[in-house]
């Protein structure tokens, strides 16, 4: 890695390290938010090959305005292409991600993927603890739902997330 890439990731990781310091998963361990992103760009760039990523910024009190402050207007516009609309119902929220992804970007896409894999591995493996069997089930099957729009968009991405499918927890 050179060394403007290098310090474009501590740069990044340092950004989403402020802006998640406060936030836990709905994981049994309530674990860091903060390790999520950190998932995200390990799936994109360690398992899909894939080494320019960004994730959103839904979840926090940061601006557009500050993401292109910090990263630049290309970046900025990533990010609000993945972000949810969050003065939108849930059940809203979920149809739109299913209805928009056949038209994102490439990079988009890809971001997409990789938070639906890391999503599915949180599920199987250390789910919410007020979710149910059938509350797990539905949303494999919407992440998959997503994910079939997002098709031809990166085959060894889609194999992981079948593969991870694969767990869906059963009746």
């Amino acid at each position: 890695m050179d060394k403007p890439a290098l310090k474009q990731l501590i740069r990044t990781l340092a950004f989403a390290a402020r802006k998640h310091r406060d936030q836990r998963r709905k994981d049994v361990e309530a674990s860091p938010y903060i390790n999520h992103p950190i998932t995200l760009a390990d799936i994109l760039v360690n398992e899909g090959g894939v080494t320019d990523i960004h994730d959103t910024i839904e979840d926090t009190d940061t601006t557009v305005d500050e993401i292109e402050s910090e990263f630049g207007l290309v970046v900025a516009g990533l990010v609000m292409e993945v972000t949810d609309d969050n003065s939108l119902s849930k059940l809203e929220r979920k149809e739109l991600q299913i209805q928009h992804a056949p038209y994102l970007s490439k990079k988009a896409r890809l971001v997409k993927l990789a938070d639906k894999i890391a999503n599915l591995r949180d599920v199987y493996q250390s789910p919410p603890i007020d979710w149910s069997l059938q509350r797990k089930q539905a949303y494999f099957d919407w992440a998959k739902a997503v994910i079939d729009g997002l098709r031809g968009t990166h085959d060894d991405l889609e194999a992981i997330f079948d593969a991870v499918y694969k767990n869906r927890p059963k009746g």
